[in-house]
């Protein structure tokens, strides 16, 4: 005898559905890194926004993802977000987060020509912070790379 399908929301592939859009009316609208972790409490994606409520409030569009997204999305049992207080360190400690967890959502970083760095120069009595492709030269410092900018 065949059981009774249930609703798409108590489906397990929408449990991580669930868990983003119940933690939604709590995010900020700062800016800040958010972690998506599977099960095990093991990152899946690591990533920065602008405003944590708008990005992760995308992901639970899921018509609008990509599949590679999607399945994401499915597998995540939890959401950890940490607030920043600007863009440049979200961006900084995004970068920390994937080096260190290594998720396997985030694109790996095989070519670090093709992405960006932040750069600082140490060269000029006033430091600049800009963002760098390409070869590194002498007098400045390098934090990078970014997948996601």
């Amino acid at each position: 005898m065949n059981e009774p399908t249930p609703p798409a929301s108590e489906s397990p592939s929408f449990q991580g559905l669930a868990v983003l859009e119940a933690a939604l009316p709590t995010l900020p609208t700062s800016p800040g890194v958010y972690r998506m972790l599977d099960e095990k409490g093991e990152a899946l994606y690591v990533g920065k926004a602008r405003s944590l409520r708008k990005r992760v409030t995308s992901y639970t569009q899921l018509g609008r993802l990509p599949e590679r997204l999607r399945r994401m999305v499915f597998e995540t049992q939890s959401l950890e977000v940490v607030t920043t207080a600007s863009e440049a360190e979200a961006l900084l400690l995004e970068a920390n987060f994937i080096k260190r967890f290594r998720p396997r959502f985030n694109i790996v970083l095989r070519d670090d020509k093709s992405y960006p760095w932040l750069v600082i120069t140490e060269d000029h009595p006033f430091p600049q912070i800009a963002k760098h492709r390409g070869e590194r030269r002498k007098g400045a410092s390098y934090w990078g790379p970014f997948a996601s900018v």
